[in-house]
């Protein structure tokens, strides 16, 4: 854990992995940040590489942790916080605080079971507090495995699978706008539904590509490699929009 040297008894922890970044330079690892004063400082994964000051909020790695949780494990966060590997879900009320504010930029590292990689940008990537259940909302995305969060480039997907401004469901709260059933019971994970998804990165992890199942469920970015091919690895990071005039780069292949 890094801290910012005490005035008097006050600890002064970082806002965010960007603030750790341009202080001490540090190498990829945990710390504790707090990015609002009212509330406690808690533990996240800073990714100092590609560019440097990225605060991690999900990684899948292995398939080890299960993502088909309730709403107060995806509330608080779930999984390892040891290894530069473990899997996790940083939890809700610590990334509405991280992404309560409009200038950021999320990146979305994808990678298949050949090892190729792949990734998406969303500027002004933001979610909600709780009372509106963690409402998913996002401006422009670039990059090159396609904008699956909006559910592609025809109005028929977008209509039934584009993400923005939908409330977060878990298998004992559905929030979605489909009315023959749950999508999170369906799919087997907390996220963001529509009618329900062309993206779903806490789906069911498959030990393989291509799978079968009776629901598109797996670990899913249907823009790249569509819905029925599961990933491999994932990660979502976020770090100020204003972080790229200082540092540069990040926006190259991962």
């Amino acid at each position: 854990m890094k801290l910012i040297p005490p005035a008097g008894n006050l600890i002064v922890y970082d806002r965010d992995c960007s603030d750790l970044y341009d202080r001490l330079r540090s190498q990829s690892g945990f710390y504790r940040i707090r990015p609002k004063l009212h509330q406690e400082p808690f533990l996240v994964y800073c990714d100092m590489e590609d560019g440097g000051g990225w605060t991690v909020f999900q990684r899948r790695r292995h398939g080890k942790v299960d993502f088909n949780r309730d709403w107060v494990d995806y509330r608080d966060g779930f999984g390892e916080f040891k290894l530069w590997n473990d899997e996790f879900w940083l939890g809700n009320e610590h990334m509405n605080a991280l992404l309560s504010e409009d200038k950021n930029l999320v990146k979305i590292d994808l990678m298949d079971w050949d090892g190729k990689r792949s990734y998406a940008f969303y500027e002004n990537f933001r979610i909600t507090d709780e009372a509106d259940k963690y409402r998913l909302l996002y401006g422009q995305y670039s990059g090159k495995a396609g904008d699956a969060l909006t559910g592609g480039g025809g109005m028929v997907e977008q209509w039934s699978s584009c993400l923005s401004g939908m409330q977060f469901s878990t298998l004992d709260q559905d929030n979605d706008r489909f009315l023959q059933g749950s999508c999170a019971k369906e799919n087997q994970a907390g996220w963001w539904f529509n009618r329900c998804h062309a993206a779903n990165l806490n789906g069911k992890f498959y030990r393989r590509g291509e799978y079968k199942a009776e629901y598109d469920n797996g670990v899913v970015w249907g823009t790249w490699k569509g819905l029925w091919y599961s990933l491999r690895h994932t990660t979502m990071k976020v770090r100020p929009l204003v972080f790229l005039d200082i540092a540069g780069s990040g926006a190259g292949d991962i």
